[in-house]
């Protein structure tokens, strides 16, 4: 089984207007040009009086090497999900009014393929391995991540302050 350690996680929480569909397409948008394989392993979405509410989690990832893959997780659940109109500069456009929350984590995955999963000894060498050899190159791996989610959330918190002031 793959070793993880979780080296970034943050949430994220907007109430008021933003559009959904820009939002969306802009984190999708992120995690491909920042080169990640994205996976949508859920969506669901139910309809009441009070508006929409939408789950989705996206699974990110990306090789870093034989050894290493980073993986993103986003989860998003908004709630009170509705149609809106806002005056922009003179001219009404359509945009959404809701509740947002992001939960995002990075993690790095160490022996993702489970290569040394095979028998007992390479799983003890592994652990050897993994904490005496090349303990300096999953600190760089991790530091790397990390500076990569807190970009990416920073992204998404100018992108939603842009959308408030619209």
């Amino acid at each position: 089984m793959p070793e993880r350690s979780l080296v970034f996680e943050e949430k994220l929480k907007q109430k008021g207007f933003f559009n959904y569909p820009e939002l969306y397409n802009f984190c999708f948008n992120w995690l491909k040009d920042e080169k990640f394989n994205v996976e949508e392993r859920e969506y669901t979405e139910k309809v009441s009086a009070g508006g929409k509410e939408i789950v989705i989690k996206w699974v990110a990832w990306t090789k870093v090497s034989d050894y290493f893959k980073n993986e993103v997780e986003v989860k998003w659940h908004i709630l009170g999900l509705n149609d809106a109109e806002v005056e922009v500069n003179g001219k009404k456009e359509k945009t959404n009014k809701g509740e947002v929350k992001l939960t995002i984590k990075g993690e790095l995955v160490r022996d993702y393929e489970s290569r040394w999963e095979d028998n007992p000894f390479y799983k003890f060498f592994r652990g050897v391995y993994d904490k005496y050899i090349i303990k300096t190159t999953t600190d760089y791996y991790e530091d790397k991540l990390t500076a990569k989610v807190v970009d990416f959330v920073d992204q998404i918190k100018s992108f939603l302050v842009l959308e408030l002031k619209r």
